[in-house]
Parts: C-alpha cells; sequence; structure tokens
C-alpha cells in the first residue's frame, strides 16, 4: 500500500471529485468518520457513503491538504483548507481544520476532527452550521 502521504492525497482528490468508491478502497470495513455537518460519527463504508450522499445534496465541500504530519503515536495529522459552498456557490466557509488519522494494514481506520476549544466532536462543525 502507499506511504501515508500519498494514501492522504489520493482520499481527498477522490471525495473532491466525488468518486466515492475510490475513497471506500482506501478504508477498512469498519471505518469510523466523523459527521463533520450532522454531529456524531458513522462506522463502516456504508454508512459512509449514506453520509456523503446526503450531504452533497446540501452543500458542496471542497478540502485541500496543507500539511501531513506522521506523529510518534502512530496517528497522522492533517493540516486541510475547506471550502464549504452552498449549491448555488455561495460561500458558507473557508477556514482550516485538522483532521486526525489513525491507519491499519496500509487503509484508512479512523478520521477524527481535531478538538479546538469551540469545537467538540459531538455537534456539527462550525463550517456547516450556515445553512
Amino acid at each position: 500500500m502507499a506511504d501515508t502521504q500519498t494514501l492522504i492525497a489520493q482520499a481527498y482528490s477522490a471525495f473532491n471529485d466525488r468518486n466515492v468508491d475510490g475513497a471506500l478502497a482506501l478504508m477498512t470495513e469498519n471505518v469510523n468518520w466523523p459527521k463533520a455537518s450532522e454531529g456524531g460519527m458513522v462506522v463502516g463504508k456504508e454508512e459512509i457513503r449514506a453520509y456523503w450522499t446526503r450531504q452533497w445534496k446540501e452543500f458542496n465541500p471542497h478540502v485541500e491538504p496543507i500539511a501531513v504530519i506522521d506523529r510518534e503515536d502512530g496517528k497522522t495529522d492533517v493540516r486541510v483548507h475547506q471550502l464549504v459552498k452552498s449549491l448555488g456557490g455561495d460561500v458558507l466557509s473557508d477556514s482550516e481544520v485538522w483532521h486526525v488519522y489513525t491507519f491499519a494494514n496500509g487503509l484508512i481506520e479512523r478520521m477524527e476532527l481535531k478538538e479546538t476549544e469551540t469545537s467538540s466532536g459531538t455537534a456539527p462543525s462550525a463550517a456547516f452550521v450556515k445553512r
């Protein structure tokens, strides 16, 4: 399997291209994924597919990795430029966020939103609040 930086680049590219199958191919079967626009988590590829499908019917998110930092604890921090637009093209959010990845057998096992002073893992990300 590809190195971490290549895997991350492929995952974000597939997401931005709305290539669900390409993105899911980079993940374990029981992958854990945050529902940034809804709050909470989903588990498994089919739950991610359903979540992304719902999300793309409401928003047009685009995420570009800016920095990929492999940590000593086996996790990888990714600083991301996140641009969220309405389906009509209005900018809802233009910000930088942090994603934290855990890998198993060369695949993405878990992605988390890095907590900030104003964020909570159970509530929607601030980028999606202005509907």
